[in-house]
């Protein structure tokens, strides 16, 4: 984590010149502070925290290992440090996930102290509560929900954290804050409630649910800024390294155990990273040189595509795809 860096685990304020100083130095006692971009959305998601904390009795946080969930969990912890996370971390395993991402999801877990719920989409397979599409291209990308509202009603949760962002999807850039899930586990944009000056209605009936997106205001690059000022740690296939890839509908798919190249799609070696990490079988990378977090921030300030855009094949199906799964259920 990111205590050692002189930040500790306290939201802080930080003094800004006084412009009315001719040597631009702050005034001591002028009360001229502001907080920073990175230090202001990081309060406003503390603030996010200690509500659902304080509405809801049985709250969990979406944890895939990821770098959004990384993010979401370390400002949780800063929230109600001195004191523990007051509540699990969940992960949908779709069985499809990269090897070194759920090695990092139990280790990190374990340093942070919480305790990891994990509900596998295999487990509804084999229950026939769901069944596989096993056509040539498919994915377990849409199986995650009936298996993600399984876990919500074993669970008993009212609200489940997510690390969506606005900046995403477009269909995410609809979710308010607080988005309301009826009994069903169903989004309707058009039910969205209003919130004005950060005032969130956590209002809900037995069985209905609240989704909570602390990280909606943030960008890809407040994401990496933020690593890189907290000194978190994120899994090694974020930065660059050689792995052995094909091309496939425009995208670089990397070889692995859950996914092999077709006829006519040549494997080669070649240096990349990965700007998300979703199941194996859907998620792209691109060539990259950017070893360093220096690097990765520097080489997604220079891109115009969103990560989700660039490397996620599910999210390619129709134009409305996202939106389509998150009327049934999906994060």
């Amino acid at each position: 984590m990111g205590e050692g860096r002189g930040r500790g685990l306290l939201a802080t304020p930080r003094m800004v010149a006084d412009p009315g100083g001719q040597d631009g130095s702050a005034h001591v006692g002028s009360g001229n502070y502001r907080l920073s971009h990175l230090r202001a959305l990081e309060a406003q998601a503390i603030h996010i925290f200690r509500e659902v904390a304080a509405e809801f009795e049985r709250p969990t946080l979406m944890f895939s290992g990821g770098k959004d969930s990384i993010v979401m969990l370390h400002v949780a912890k800063k929230a109600f440090w001195p004191a523990p996370v007051p509540f699990p971390v969940l992960h949908i395993d779709t069985g499809r996930n990269f090897a070194e991402v759920l090695k990092f999801r139990d280790r990190h877990a374990s340093d942070v102290g919480v305790r990891v719920v994990v509900a596998k989409v295999q487990d509804d397979i084999d229950a026939g509560r769901t069944v596989e599409d096993t056509s040539p291209g498919a994915t377990r990308n849409r199986l995650q929900t009936p298996t993600l509202l399984r876990a919500i009603a074993e669970g008993r949760h009212d609200a489940v954290f997510g690390g969506a962002r606005r900046d995403e999807e477009k269909a995410r850039a609809k979710e308010r804050i607080f988005s309301f899930r009826d009994e069903f586990g169903q989004w309707d944009p058009k039910s969205q409630r209003p919130e004005l000056w950060n005032l969130y209605n956590a209002r809900h009936n037995k069985g209905e649910h609240i989704r909570v997106f602390p990280l909606s205001n943030w960008t890809e690059l407040d994401v990496w800024n933020y690593i890189r000022d907290e000194g978190i740690d994120v899994p090694s296939i974020y930065f660059a390294h050689r792995r052995e890839v094909f091309q496939r509908d425009g995208m670089l798919m990397a070889v692995t155990e859950h996914l092999a190249p077709d006829v006519g799609e040549p494997a080669f070696e070649t240096m990349v990273r990965f700007r998300t990490v979703g199941d194996a079988d859907c998620t792209g990378c691109v060539e990259s040189m950017a070893g360093t977090i220096d690097l990765v921030i520097a080489e997604v300030a220079g891109t115009r595509l969103t990560e989700r855009g660039a490397t996620r094949a599910d999210d390619r199906i129709s134009e409305a795809g996202m939106e389509d799964r998150k009327r049934e259920g999906y994060f």
